[in-house]
């Protein structure tokens, strides 16, 4: 009898036992998974040069999904790609992909990120309401960052602003990692300085003449936003010139839709979710809101490009 018994209670425990195992192999522990696609709580990470859209983001989500909480946290590029690797966010908002480093090794550890293309973005450059250089040649910018150029009379003959100061809104974001990747650089010049964020970032350049600013288009490009807009009124947006056109009469682009869209604007880069979850749960239902019509629309009014949805370019003829 008492063999009976316990060959009934192998019976019993082994298959759940089984079970557990195999879904566990599948990544995960299925007993906290706690969220579907459109309930739940999780924490999303996010740059913080996406902040803006992001915010928007989250209330139409949270509107049309009552019983979802999107916890949002907005960390420097650096922070933010940490957090993901150390499994302290299971989905991520980024200006750049993983590398292939990265992803072999969420592999080996039976994670296989889900990568979703969901805006082009541009870093734009913002100077002082004073300034009247307001318009730089690509090979201006270039050289800014090369070093060769530290003073604003090497842009224009006749400026007596003195020093260049490039700001950023901090060294771990991705805005120098940006222009470090996109001129081959190792190291930044010895003009650059980093304030705390993008809004200290602005306020910096409103206040110093000399100043020159670099940010996320997201949070100037917005005119249907009080934040955005605020920030507008303080500064002036920088024009760039197309690459190799460094004729007198050339034509300056600055940061707007259309110019970013068929890429005359030079400084343009992808946005990306990031999801790390192995289960169909609520960072799978939230970037796939971002990346449908709704969340897309969303990208279109932000300011920025959808990865989905075309922009419609209309010529002016004065």
């Amino acid at each position: 009898m008492k063999t009976n018994s316990k060959y009934q209670l192998y019976c019993q425990v082994i298959p759940g036992f089984l079970i557990l195992l195999i879904l566990s192999s599948c990544g995960g522990d299925p007993l906290k998974r706690t969220d579907t696609p459109t309930a739940g709580k999780i924490k999303v990470g996010v740059d913080d040069s996406y902040r803006l859209m992001i915010d928007a983001q989250v209330y139409l989500f949270e509107s049309f999904y009552k019983y979802a909480k999107i916890e949002t946290r907005y960390l420097f590029e650096t922070d933010l790609i940490n957090d993901f690797m150390n499994d302290s966010v299971p989905l991520i908002i980024t200006g750049r992909t993983l590398s292939e480093n990265q992803i072999q090794y969420l592999r080996e550890r039976q994670y296989i990120p889900k990568i979703t293309k969901i805006a082009i973005d541009a870093v734009a450059l913002i100077v002082n309401k004073e300034n009247p250089d307001s318009n730089f040649y690509y090979q201006t910018v270039q050289d800014l960052f090369l070093g060769k150029i530290t003073n604003w009379n090497q842009i224009n003959s006749k400026s007596n602003l003195g020093s260049v100061r490039l700001i950023f809104d901090n060294f771990k974001s991705g805005n120098p990692r940006y222009f470090m990747e996109k001129f081959n650089i190792d190291s930044l010049p010895s003009i650059c300085f980093a304030a705390q964020n993008n809004q200290e970032v602005i306020t910096h350049v409103e206040q110093n003449r000399n100043a020159i600013g670099v940010i996320g288009v997201n949070w100037i490009s917005d005119r249907a936003d009080s934040v955005s807009n605020r920030f507008l009124n303080r500064i002036t947006v920088v024009g760039i010139a197309i690459e190799g056109d460094n004729n007198p009469g050339t034509q300056f682009f600055k940061p707007y839709q259309a110019y970013i869209a068929e890429g005359t604007y030079p400084f343009t880069r992808d946005v990306f979710c990031i999801n790390r979850q192995t289960y169909t749960g609520l960072a799978y239902g939230f970037s796939s809101f971002i990346a449908g019509e709704k969340g897309q629309l969303a990208i279109l009014h932000s300011g920025m490009v959808p990865a989905a949805m075309p922009v419609r370019i209309v010529e002016i003829k004065h």
